[in-house]
């Protein structure tokens, strides 16, 4: 079996991500970008002409064209072992995740789910269990942390470079959801503005969790307790669509988390500053070649993508050479690279470490969005629960 997985490319399937869904196509063009995979099955839409026309122009072979996740599972599981898909790729509104991952794990395929990574955390608990149980690779797709910038922060983090750190101040605002937009039925919208779609959260859920993952990723610093104000700005929305919290991390440091769709003029704004003993680190989602590092009582620095000073973990995760911009889809793509890497070797029966987000991330992930939740609600400092 190791000699053949290392001899072909992996098969995957796709739940969720027909016409007119935009992380699906995301997902796809990451997952093509280094020639690994090949998408061979999918259960598209919940609309089954929806599936069908998406598996068309996809050029997949109807019979492996499905109407629902579920008849998918049943009928992968039912090929014969060089036939049927290695892994699923979970692209669906979020209270979808956790039955399609563990209907796909209990058959005995692999996982790359998009996040959050389910509804509440009692379902994030239930689904870690299950995925450890089957001992096969669940990768969860914070794609942030692909960025070859980010995990130089890390290294420098990791390294020692800012000391002990003090504080994080994380911003993740947007301005798509000015307008009430749901109320023409858009449907990227829609969707996250439903309780019964989204959970208990929209803003957090859908761009604050991408925030803490990644102060979370380049620090290593868990969240000890944060006091949370949450806002609906637009009259008539369930849930928020901005939200502001303080945050007191364990070993001391402090932070600042903020994240917005209401912003007006702002797209996609993701950036960080960390502040150490030692020194600091700023990095921008919009400028994502760039890492600004600022030693203690130095001249700040900024180092660049691709160039031969850059560590060798941000060398592992750099395609192009310097001068010729990589983002969005190159950082997703590193996450599929590492999950494919640990899947290879899941298949070969070996062991290894891999970077990419797994299923206690997810269950982190959940950990914030009900502890902010639970803060802006009562209007005090809340507990992180032990996990």
């Amino acid at each position: 079996m190791s000699a053949q997985v290392k001899s072909r490319k992996l098969r995957y399937g796709m739940v969720g991500g027909g016409q007119n869904a935009f992380i699906g196509a995301v997902h796809r063009m990451a997952a093509n970008l280094d020639g690994q995979l090949e998408l061979v099955a999918g259960a598209f839409s919940s609309d089954a002409k929806n599936s069908a026309v998406t598996g068309e122009q996809l050029f997949l072979n109807p019979k492996r064209v499905y109407a629902s996740y579920q008849e998918m599972a049943e009928r992968e599981a039912a090929l014969p072992a060089d036939e049927r898909i290695d892994f699923v790729a979970i692209v669906t509104p979020n209270f979808l995740h956790a039955p399609v991952a563990i209907a796909f794990l209990k058959k005995g395929f692999h996982v790359v789910c998009d996040k959050p990574m389910t509804l509440t955390l009692k379902e994030a608990k239930a689904l870690r269990e299950v995925a450890r149980k089957s001992g096969k690779v669940f990768a969860l797709t914070h794609n942030y942390t692909g960025y070859p910038m980010v995990k130089e922060a890390r290294e420098l983090v990791r390294t020692g470079k800012l000391g002990k750190i003090l504080k994080i101040v994380v911003e993740y605002p947007q301005g798509w959801l000015l307008d009430k937009i749901e109320a023409d039925g858009q449907k990227q919208a829609s969707w996250r503005l439903d309780p019964k779609k989204a959970g208990s959260s929209s803003c957090v859920g859908d761009i604050g969790t991408h925030a803490e993952n990644l102060g979370r990723y380049i620090t290593g610093l868990q969240i000890d307790e944060l006091c949370a104000e949450f806002t609906s700005f637009i009259p008539g929305r369930k849930l928020e669509d901005d939200a502001n919290m303080l945050i007191r991390y364990k070993g001391g440091a402090k932070g600042v988390l903020h994240c917005s769709q209401i912003s007006c003029g702002e797209e996609n704004n993701l950036n960080i500053r960390i502040y150490g003993t030692l020194g600091a680190l700023a990095w921008q989602q919009e400028h994502p070649n760039e890492l600004k590092f600022t030693p203690k009582g130095e001249p700040a620095r900024i180092i660049r993508r691709g160039n031969g000073y850059v560590s060798d973990v941000a060398k592992k995760f750099t395609r192009l050479p310097f001068g010729h911009p990589e983002a969005f889809i190159e950082a997703f793509a590193n996450i599929y690279l590492e999950a494919i890497a640990a899947i290879r070797a899941n298949i070969a029966g070996k062991k290894g470490t891999f970077d990419h987000p797994t299923v206690d991330d997810g269950v982190e992930g959940m950990a914030f969005i009900e502890t902010c939740v639970k803060s802006a609600a009562s209007g005090k400092w809340t507990k992180f629960p032990k996990l």
